[in-house]
């Protein structure tokens, strides 16, 4: 087993939707599972945004951060991330505001460059264009954090008045904005405004090493940070066997080297369907590159990864998506195979 210290545990969820399942249910499962987490001492609990996909149903983490704030009591609640490019930065400030008030010193605020769905979604959220709103974006985060501190923001006319915004009427904190990515880019900004930034290793895996050594080397304090602040995140299953793991692991493998090949999207597969029709040699092919990027075994096992991985890369924290899937039997408003996973490594590492 490593030596490295052991990395502080948090959880990035998706609201994985499976063969079968209703929002409500697939809602209902992840909502247990913050609260799992809450009890289990982890750090903190992100809700991605991604839009139009069968298999997730994390579309407007807001909704879902004042959900899981509601049934949790000492977890830190956030966004994996906001995707800016589709959102007012006035909206996504008062959103923001109104959840730290909601649950104050527990929200995080991530944001993401990217849009997080296609054109046509990007024109139904009736927002100008991926390109000109991502060239905005250092701008729209700086905004961000200015509505939502206590002082506000102030528009100036060119008349020379004055005009103030504030994100809430009377605000006695603000939550903690963290720069997502998986670039030298977003890696750069968030060290040269001095913000604590998350490197989206789950889905990227590739230039990490880079966007780290940028982001530390460049970094500048601000008012919000001294000192670089980053974590990582990654694909995770654990189960009592590694046989078992390998097993759990297979639908969203499969579900990813479906997406790379441009294949009808579809919910989740259940592990007794994957079995049942098994890939083809392509499919299986991008499998296998997957799991060559996942953590998946034993408890003891991936803990060792874990920490070797955290001790790498110079964090103290990773971020999991706990990617286990489910079987036919399994309840429809719980994921068995996903809290499993982050209760055997909350043995090992909290």
């Amino acid at each position: 087993m490593s030596d490295a210290p052991a990395p502080a545990l948090s959880v990035l969820d998706l609201v994985s939707v499976r063969t079968g399942q209703s929002s409500s249910q697939a809602i209902a499962a992840s909502l247990r599972m913050a609260q799992r987490a809450d009890e289990l001492g982890l750090r903190r609990y992100w809700f991605a945004e991604h839009h139009n996909m069968p298999a997730v149903a994390s579309t407007t983490p807001p909704v879902l951060i004042a959900a899981a704030a509601a049934r949790t009591s000492r977890i830190r609640i956030g966004s994996g991330g906001v995707m800016l490019p589709n959102h007012s930065p006035l909206i996504v400030a008062e959103q923001f505001a109104a959840l730290e008030a909601l649950a104050p010193g527990r929200i995080d605020l991530g944001l993401g460059r990217a849009p997080g769905s296609d054109p046509v979604i990007t024109q139904l959220l009736r927002r100008s264009g991926t390109t000109s709103e991502a060239e905005r974006f250092p701008d729209n985060v700086a905004d961000i954090l200015s509505i939502m501190s206590p002082e506000g923001a102030t528009v100036r006319f060119t008349s020379g008045g004055e005009y103030q915004v504030h994100a809430t009427p009377a605000a006695t904190g603000t939550p903690e904005v963290w720069l997502l990515g998986s670039s030298d880019y977003s890696a750069q900004l968030a060290a040269s405004m001095g913000l604590p930034y998350v490197f989206a290793n789950h889905f990227a895996g590739e230039g990490l090493e880079r966007a780290m050594a940028l982001y530390r080397n460049q970094f500048r304090p601000s008012a919000w940070l001294d000192a670089p602040k980053s974590f990582i995140t990654a694909n995770v299953v654990v189960a009592e066997t590694q046989e078992e793991a390998e097993r759990r692991a297979l639908p969203q493998l499969r579900q990813f080297a479906r997406l790379r090949t441009n294949k009808p999207m579809r919910p989740i597969e259940t592990i007794d369907e994957v079995l049942a029709a098994p890939s083809d040699p392509l499919e299986d092919s991008l499998v296998q590159q997957g799991r060559a990027r996942w953590f998946v075994g034993t408890s003891a096992s991936v803990a060792a990864e874990l920490r070797a991985f955290g001790a790498q890369h110079g964090v103290d924290e990773v971020m999991i998506s706990p990617a286990a899937g489910s079987y036919d039997t399994d309840p429809l408003d719980a994921a068995p195979g996903r809290v499993e996973t982050i209760e055997r490594l909350a043995a090992e590492l909290v």
